[in-house]
C-alpha cells in the first residue's frame, strides 16, 4: 500500500468514536426519534452516563434534546440532527475505508475509497 497514512485510526471522528457516543449515534440513526429510557435500556448505560454524553452531542450539534411531559411524567425524547447523520456517514465510511485498506494493503488510498 503506497498510502501508509490511510491505515492511521486517528482520522476517525474521535468525538463519535469514543464507545458511550457510539452507541446512542448509532441507535439514533436507525431511528427517526427515541426516548431516553430506550435509549439507556439498549445501550446498557447509567442514567448519568447517558444524560452526560447526551449533553456533549447536543453541545456538538449532533444530537437534539426535547423534554416535554406524558401526562405527569418527564419525557426527554432525542434525535440526530442533520450534522450528526452527516458526521455519522462519515465515520462510517472513514471506518470501512480503515477496514478494507487492513484487509487489502496491496491496494492505494484511492482503490480503497471507491471500493
Amino acid at each position: 500500500m503506497t498510502d501508509a497514512h490511510y491505515y492511521h485510526i486517528d482520522t476517525l471522528d474521535r468525538f463519535i468514536h469514543e464507545p458511550a457516543r457510539l452507541m446512542i449515534v448509532a441507535l439514533l440513526y436507525s431511528v427517526e426519534r427515541a426516548d431516553f429510557l430506550y435509549l439507556q435500556r439498549e445501550t446498557g448505560l447509567t442514567k448519568g452516563n447517558l444524560s452526560a454524553q447526551l449533553s456533549k452531542l447536543e453541545q456538538a450539534g449532533y444530537v437534539q434534546i426535547e423534554k416535554t411531559f406524558r401526562g405527569k411524567m418527564p419525557l426527554t425524547v432525542c434525535s440526530l440532527t442533520v450534522e450528526g447523520r452527516r458526521a455519522f456517514e462519515q465515520y462510517r465510511a472513514r471506518l470501512q475505508q480503515l477496514m478494507t485498506a487492513a484487509q487489502h494493503p496491496d491496494l492505494s488510498a484511492d482503490q480503497v475509497a471507491c471500493s
